[in-house]
């Protein structure tokens, strides 16, 4: 590959590939920019941090569609709905008996401001959360602390020795499931007093509570009988592909609902009613799709296989299971926001049902009453405000550690439920959530929306991306040559089986394993369509990017990579004389290495050495490959590498360079406008609560760890402005774009086609003359109708022109797009499509427009046809065209617009597409 500065590399002019072959190795080099192109549109280069708008995602929603004008919202609507219970009679003494024991040990332990005394309030409160988890879980706690509490009454010394102290984080929430549970273990382990009296009254108090759970786990428990009736009820034990997420903060909970039965693990209440069931918790590792007992196996298996996912807080970030569109909780975490985190793993983009979330409450305990009033109260200002947006910012209202300080007040009775209830209804209030879910910096993003100028280049956006289509084709043709064999399930169903991957793949995927992500030792059913997912949780949407696509691209272009450099010979009808094309690949990079776009680039060099800059779709405009062992030309014109590198770089690179350099010019303006708006508030924030420590400290005011606070605001204040000084001049990095990695990739020889002038194809023959009558035709009719008109005849993109209808307010906006082929024909004659042409019409359907113009030789009549792939084209295969009688072009006429003086217009006023609609000019 060539730096930059450098020339680049080439080969020798010799002609030996299969010229399908070639084509084929062409499309792998394709197939490597579509991979890079998805890295190229994040605003700060691959790798780099990114900015956003802090939208709620409820309000999030798609661009119009083009055919309809309809507006969807990108997120389906989420039902929250609290799923209330009682505790029976002696559920309810084991409770009061527990919490009588709570808050006993939590004064005790309020009187003791050392580690040890905080570290046993806070254990105290955590049996109340497990009780309201499940009685297992709570007595597997009792188990735990009584075990502790012999062992330190058989040996008090030792445990006074290896006493440490302990920090409890004011983040626990937010820890790790498996830091949290390391943390908890060794917290089980204090008491306040090791004074033998004591110890022996809490073992006994703690045998008589284990003793009374034991005696309610032989019988079912009030919350399961309410989980068997809601699963009844839902369809859960009838459908079996009905699917169902159900979340416990607790290992021990989560081994009390789907427990194997192995290792002194229960055998789970789920798997004993029949349900097949996966599990997530923070014991697992991350691992992959092919390992047991990792976190995204269980994530396949639920996809493929389980209908139950029983998980903790492992599984609230990280894992995708927008399959699935019913989730439980089975008890209600302390932290709001963890609800918001659990609910996302189902409520998020590409969900394609609305989602029912149910919260297990019961409502005739202390913690159940405060946890009811605040969803409750999370339920009437959704009503209120009519948006599920309560549910995205509740954590900026209601901080998370907040409602366990507050149990843990209720606990030494320094509050009491009423009073928490009141608190709730005054601090989560419809004017708080209002005024976030509006905030500036919302507004700020909603007046810089030119929806207008969005819909026009979305259409324009479309005709550039790779179509589900041509992924399938490439993969169809490219993956038996890596040695697999996509076999379809059904005729026209899209639906492909793919079984085990080649051990000499598995060894590729692990190479590109750090930039496509895991490659999976088997593939049952795929797809290239991400429309066809909703119809199959199972199905695996295979595309660029994805790392079965990659290793076949790779292993594929490696296979045939010779075949480029030796090049190949083709036929074009169009032609009448030989013409030599060189292909190159380069790229743009910014000021840190990222590479921003590769492009493909084709120089062609004319019969008398003229040179000109192409598009690389001019391999599958209209040229078919000539027969193996079809000699290039003798006395070809073969310029020096310099001058062609010259032509390279002023036609192609340095506009290339220039379009890319324009775009990053305006991505990292906004970008910086934003930081500085965004961190300039925070530290403006910051300098405030500062302000106010300081304050309070020169008058004397006695709060504990006020020196403290003002310390971490200080440190806070300095970590915010490094940040934006950082960020910055990160920002200025990425606005400096260069070219590199410019690489010679083959070279071919394009001929006239020998049988031009024979009967069969000489009418295929496209008279140039002719067809700048019916371009230039086409496009004073355009302007005549007030629309703007770009040719693009040279570029081979699969039509001649773009024609935009400018927005009457903004001439530089287009509201509505047509790309246009035009065919002139001197009388009234056949049209025909190159392969490229008519694979373009399929793919924009609606957006592209065939303008027919007959008779340019005497009164040019115009024809109009839209999405014209739906006319029933025949298939010229020698020369790979698509043909169509005139007289379906005419068939298509049902109006007759006004002619301008000297010509004719016939309009199609009736769409070929169905939707039917009219159009007038």
């Amino acid at each position: 590959m060539c730096r930059e500065g450098q020339q680049a590399e080439t080969v020798p002019n010799t002609i030996g590939a299969t010229p399908r072959i070639f084509v084929c190795s062409w499309l792998c080099w394709t197939g490597t920019f579509t991979a890079t192109f998805a890295a190229s549109k994040m605003p700060c280069g691959a790798g780099a941090r990114r900015f956003t708008c802090g939208a709620p995602k409820e309000a999030l929603v798609s661009f119009p569609d083009p055919e309809t004008g309809e507006v969807k919202k990108l997120f389906t609507k989420r039902e929250v709905k609290t799923s209330t219970f009682e505790l029976n009679e002696e559920e309810f003494d084991f409770y009061d008996a527990l919490t009588t024991f709570v808050e006993e040990q939590s004064i005790r332990a309020s009187a003791d401001d050392s580690a040890a005394g905080r570290a046993v309030g806070f254990i105290m409160a955590m049996l109340q959360r497990r009780m309201a988890s499940s009685v297992y879980a709570v007595r597997r706690t009792l188990e735990r602390m009584q075990e502790r509490r012999e062992e330190i009454l058989k040996d008090p010394e030792a445990y006074r020795r290896k006493r440490i102290e302990r920090r409890i984080p004011d983040d626990f929430d937010e820890l790790p499931e498996d830091e949290q549970s390391e943390l908890l273990e060794r917290l089980e382990e204090e008491v306040v007093s090791v004074d033998p009296v004591v110890l022996r009254e809490e073992i006994a108090r703690l045998t008589a509570l284990i003793a009374q759970a034991k005696h309610l786990e032989t019988k079912e428990s009030t919350k399961i009988s309410k989980l068997r009736s809601v699963l009844t009820e839902h369809g859960i034990f009838d459908d079996h592909r009905m699917k169902l997420l159900i979340f416990t903060e607790h290992k021990d909970t989560l081994d009390y609902l789907a427990g194997d039965g192995k290792d002194s693990r229960p055998l789970g209440k789920l798997r004993e009613w029949g349900l097949s069931v996966t599990q997530i918790h923070g014991g697992m590792k991350i691992g992959d799709r092919d390992t047991p007992g990792t976190r995204i196996h269980a994530e396949r298996d639920f996809k493929e296989q389980a209908q139950v996912m029983a998980a903790t807080e492992a599984a609230g970030e990280g894992i995708n299971l927008q399959f699935c569109w019913f989730m439980i909780n089975f008890d209600i975490p302390w932290s709001p926001v963890r609800l918001e985190q659990r609910m996302g793993r189902i409520h998020r983009y590409g969900q394609e049902y609305d989602c029912l979330i149910l919260n297990f409450v019961a409502v005739n305990t202390n913690e159940g009453r405060v946890l009811a009033k605040l969803l409750e109260r999370l339920r009437e200002i959704r009503n209120e405000l009519g948006t599920d947006q309560v549910f995205d910012v509740v954590g900026e209202i209601f901080p998370g550690n907040l409602l366990e300080k507050l149990f843990r007040d209720l606990y030494i009775r320094k509050t009491n439920v009423p009073d928490i209830e009141a608190r709730i209804v005054c601090d989560v209030n419809p004017q708080r959530f209002r005024a976030i879910t509006e905030s500036t910096l919302e507004g700020l993003a909603k007046r810089e929306l030119n929806l207008s100028s969005i819909v026009g280049k979305s259409v324009e956006a479309r005709e550039r991306r790779l179509v589900p289509e041509v992924v399938e084709d490439f993969f169809v043709q490219a993956a038996p040559v890596a040695g697999i064999q996509p076999r379809s399930l059904a005729k026209g169903i899209h639906v492909y089986r793919i079984g085990k991957v080649p051990r000499s793949l598995i060894s590729l995927g692990l190479k590109l394993e750090p930039r496509f992500g895991h490659l999976g030792r088997e593939y049952a059913r795929i797809v290239f369509d991400k429309a066809l997912l909703p119809s199959d949780p199972a199905l695996e949407w295979v595309t660029p990017g994805h790392p079965l696509f990659e290793v076949v691209r790779e292993d594929v272009l490696e296979r045939v990579a010779d075949h480029l450099r030796r090049g190949a010979v083709f036929f074009d009808l169009q032609r009448n004389q030989p013409a030599q094309l060189d292909a190159f690949a380069a790229s743009v990079k910014d000021g840190h290495g990222n590479t921003l776009h590769r492009r493909l680039f084709v120089i062609e060099i004319g019969a008398g050495g003229a040179m000109t800059a192409r598009q690389p779709t001019i391999f599958l405009d209209g040229m078919v490959p000539a027969p193996a062992g079809t000699p290039a030309p003798e006395n070809g014109h073969c310029p020096e590498r310099g001058e062609v590198e010259r032509i390279l770089l002023e036609q192609a690179l340095q506009p290339f360079l220039a379009e890319m350099a324009g775009e990053r010019e305006h991505q990292i303006e906004t970008i910086r406008r934003h930081v500085e708006i965004s961190l300039n508030a925070l530290i403006d924030r910051q300098n405030r609560q500062l302000a106010d420590l300081l304050d309070r400290q020169i008058q004397g005011q006695t709060i504990p760890g006020l020196d403290g606070l003002i310390s971490q605001a200080e440190a806070h204040l300095d970590r915010l402005n490094d940040r934006l000084e950082q960020r910055l001049l990160e920002l200025e990095r990425e606005r400096h774009c260069t070219i590199a990695d410019i690489v010679h990739i083959g070279r071919a020889w394009v001929l006239p086609h020998p049988e031009r002038a024979t009967p069969r194809l000489a009418p295929m023959v496209e008279d140039p003359d002719i067809e700048r009558i019916a371009v230039e035709f086409v496009i004073r009719h355009e302007e005549s109708r007030g629309w703007q008109v770009e040719s693009v005849e040279s570029e081979n993109r699969g039509f001649d022109l773009i024609s935009r209808r400018p927005h009457p307010e903004d001439p530089k906006t287009a509201i509505e797009v047509r790309f246009i082929e035009v065919k002139g024909r001197a009388g009234v004659g056949q049209i025909g499509l190159t392969a490229n042409e008519y694979k373009t019409a399929q793919r924009l359907k609606g957006d592209y427009w065939l303008y027919t113009v007959f008779n340019c030789g005497t009164q040019p009549e115009l024809h109009l046809v839209q999405d014209p792939s739906k006319l029933g084209w025949e298939v010229v295969v020698q020369v790979e065209r698509y043909q169509i009688d005139p007289g379906k072009i005419l068939a298509a006429r049902s109006e007759q617009p006004k002619a301008s003086p000297g010509s004719s217009w016939s309009l199609q006023a009736r769409s070929a597409s169905p939707r039917g609609k009219k159009f007038e000019f």
